[in-house]
C-alpha cells in the first residue's frame, strides 16, 4: 500500500512542477517525464515544488466566485450585491444580504469545498515519506492545514478533522466537538510556526503567518464560543502578535502600496498570495463594481458588471480629510482616460451616492460609489490579477489595540497603535490623525438601521427609515477604524460577530439592522454566527448533522 502512495503521490508531484509552478513566483521550475524507482531522493528544491499545491489552492479560497473574499463581506454592513436593475444578477447575493441563510446557497458550498480541497492536498503531502525528511516543509503544509481548517471553523464551526490521506473503504467522516477542533488547530499552529522559515516570500507560509492565525485563533475565541468571562485569550493573542511585530515588517508609507498589483515590495505584508494574468488570476473587485461604460476611465478590456453596491450608512463614517475614502471610493461624474466625461446612451455616467433598495425595486445602474481599492493598470483586465494582502502590520496593530482595551491595560498604548495605523492617511493634516482610548471606547458613528427607497426612479419617493444608530455598540470607535482600515479584505464579517451591544450578549452582526437587512428579533438567536452546513455535504454524507438553527435547510 506506501509504495502505492508513493506512486500516486509522485505522480501528482509530476503534474503539480510540470503546469501548477507556472504561475508561482520565486521558485524554479523542474520537469520530469520518468520516475526511475517508487522512493525518490528529493532534492530541497523539489521537496519545496510539492507544497505548491497547497498554498496555489489558497487563491480559490480566497478569490474564487463566491469564496472567502465574497461571504465575509457581502454578508456585513459594509458592501452587498443587489438585484442591479437592467443587468440582472440573483436572488442568491440579496438572500446573503438579508441573511437568509439556507444550505442550498453556492458560497456554503464553495467555500466548504475549496477548503476542505486544501486540506486534503496537505494531508495528501504529509503523507508521504520523502517530505517527512524536511523539518521546514512538513512545517509548512502543517501550518497550511491548520489555516484551511481555522477557515471552515470559523464558518460552519461543527466539522469533521481528519489528517490522514489514506482511508479504508466506506469510511466517512464525522463531526468533532468544536472545542476538541479548537485545541487541535491551536496545538498545531504552536507546535510547528518556529519551524516555518523566517524569510518573508509571497505565496509562503512564514512563521510570523504562522503566529498570526494564532493570533486570529485566540482574539475570536470569546465570540465563537459566546462567552467573553475568561479574557485571557486577549493576553495570549498579544503574545503572538508581539512576535509577528519583532519581524522585519513596518507599516508602509502609503495606504496603497498594499493594493498595488505587485505588493512583494511592500514592507507591511506579513503573507501575500501572488496572483498575475497568465496562470493564476482571481481578483475580480474592479470586474464586479465598475460600470461597463466605466471601464474607459482606466482602458481596461476585462468584463465589467457594475453589480457591486456600498451602503451609504458605511460611507458616513469617513471623516473629512481621511484619504482612505479617496484611494477606496469613487463617486460622482466618472472621465475617460483622456479626461472627456463618459456617457451612457447619451446621459452622463454618474455614479451616486444615495441607493434604492437591495430588491424591491433593486438598484439602478447609476446608484453607488464604487470600489477602486486594487490597483487598475491602464490597459490591463481590472484587478483580475493584483495580489491577495492576506495578513498585513496594520492589521497586527490594531489586533494589539482591540486587546489591550478589552483587557483594560495600556489603553493609551492601544491609542497610539491605532494613530499609527491612521497617520499615512491625514499627512495634509496629521494633528486629525491622533485618536484617543476614549475615542475608540465609545460608540460607532455607523448609523444603523433599516434605510432603503421602495419607489422607482422618476416616480414618489416610499422610504423606509427605522434608525438605530451606533452609540450603543462597545468599542464601537475602534470597530469603525477596523471597517475603514480592512474593507474589502474579507474582515468585517468576523469584526461585527466579535463586537457587542451594550448591556446585551448580541453582537453586531446580528443585532444591528443595515439598508435593506433587520436585525434578529430573538436577542438570544445567535445561530447566523455560523454558515449552515452545504446540502451537498450532508447528502454526501449521512453522518453529518445540521447546524442548529438551519433545521430542514
Amino acid at each position: 500500500m506506501k509504495a502505492n502512495i508513493n506512486k500516486l503521490f509522485l505522480s501528482a508531484v509530476v503534474e503539480a512542477c510540470c503546469f501548477v509552478l507556472a504561475g508561482c513566483t520565486n521558485l524554479d521550475e523542474t520537469l520530469y517525464d520518468t520516475i526511475s524507482t517508487e522512493k525518490h531522493e528529493f532534492s530541497k528544491t523539489e521537496l519545496e515544488h510539492t507544497i505548491a499545491p497547497v498554498y496555489s489552492s489558497l487563491r480559490t479560497v480566497y478569490w474564487g466566485w463566491f469564496g472567502l473574499s465574497d461571504i465575509m463581506d457581502m454578508s456585513s454592513d459594509v458592501w452587498g450585491v443587489p438585484s442591479r436593475i437592467g443587468i440582472g444578477w440573483g436572488d442568491l447575493y440579496v438572500s446573503m444580504h438579508k441573511h437568509e441563510f439556507n444550505s442550498e446557497m453556492g458560497f456554503f458550498q464553495v467555500n466548504w469545498d475549496n477548503n476542505y480541497a486544501g486540506v486534503n492536498a496537505c494531508n495528501k503531502i504529509l503523507a508521504n515519506e520523502a517530505v517527512a525528511s524536511s523539518e521546514e516543509i512538513v512545517a509548512q503544509v502543517r501550518a497550511y492545514r491548520a489555516l484551511y481548517y481555522y477557515n471552515l471553523f470559523n464558518l460552519y464551526r461543527n466539522i469533521p478533522l481528519d489528517t490522514t490521506y489514506v482511508h479504508e473503504k466506506g469510511w466517512l467522516p464525522e463531526q468533532a466537538d468544536p472545542q476538541l477542533v479548537f485545541s487541535w488547530i491551536e496545538r498545531e499552529l504552536k507546535a510547528v510556526a518556529d519551524f516555518c522559515p523566517s524569510k518573508v516570500e509571497m505565496g509562503k507560509i512564514n512563521t510570523y503567518a504562522a503566529h498570526m492565525v494564532l493570533a486570529k485563533l485566540y482574539l475570536n475565541h470569546n465570540a465563537w464560543f459566546k462567552d467573553d468571562s475568561d479574557k485571557s485569550w486577549y493576553s495570549k493573542c498579544i503574545d503572538e502578535l508581539d512576535k509577528v511585530m519583532a519581524g522585519p515588517f513596518v507599516l508602509a508609507s502609503s495606504y496603497n502600496d498594499n493594493f498595488m498589483e505587485d505588493i512583494s515590495t511592500s514592507k507591511e505584508i506579513i503573507f501575500g498570495i501572488p496572483l498575475e494574468n497568465k496562470y493564476a488570476g482571481g481578483n475580480y473587485m474592479a470586474n464586479l463594481w465598475i460600470h461597463n461604460a466605466g471601464r474607459s476611465r482606466w482602458n481596461f478590456s476585462g468584463w465589467a458588471t457594475g453589480g457591486g453596491i456600498v451602503f451609504p450608512q458605511f460611507l458616513d463614517i469617513y471623516e473629512e480629510g481621511d484619504t482612505r475614502f479617496e484611494n477606496t471610493w469613487t463617486g460622482g461624474q466618472q472621465y475617460a482616460q483622456d479626461g472627456s466625461p463618459i456617457t451612457v446612451d447619451g446621459e452622463p455616467l454618474i455614479y451616486t451616492r444615495e441607493l434604492h433598495s437591495i430588491d424591491n425595486p433593486g438598484c439602478y445602474p447609476f446608484e453607488s460609489y464604487r470600489l477602486i481599492k486594487y490597483e487598475i493598470k491602464s490597459g490591463d483586465f481590472g484587478t483580475s490579477y493584483d495580489d491577495v494582502p492576506y495578513f498585513r502590520l496594520a492589521d497586527a496593530y490594531m489586533m494589539k489595540a482591540e486587546c489591550l482595551l478589552r483587557l483594560g491595560q495600556n489603553e493609551q498604548l492601544a491609542a497610539e497603535l491605532v494613530t499609527q495605523v491612521r497617520a499615512r492617511n491625514f499627512k495634509a493634516n496629521p494633528e486629525k490623525a491622533t485618536i484617543t482610548a476614549a475615542q475608540l471606547k465609545d460608540g460607532s458613528k455607523y448609523n444603523y438601521g433599516h434605510r432603503e427607497n421602495q419607489g422607482k426612479l422618476g416616480e414618489e419617493d416610499k422610504w423606509i427609515i427605522r434608525e438605530e444608530r451606533g452609540s450603543d455598540i462597545e468599542l464601537g470607535g475602534l470597530l469603525d477604524e477596523l471597517a475603514k482600515e480592512f474593507v474589502c479584505e474579507a474582515h468585517r464579517r468576523d469584526d461585527i460577530i466579535r463586537f457587542t451591544i451594550k448591556g446585551t450578549n448580541q453582537n453586531v452582526y446580528n443585532g444591528k439592522s443595515w439598508f435593506c437587512k433587520d436585525a434578529v428579533a430573538d436577542k438570544n438567536d445567535r445561530h447566523m454566527d455560523i454558515f449552515p452546513i452545504p446540502k451537498s455535504a450532508l447528502d454526501g454524507n449521512p453522518k453529518l448533522k445540521q447546524n442548529p438553527g438551519y433545521d430542514g435547510n
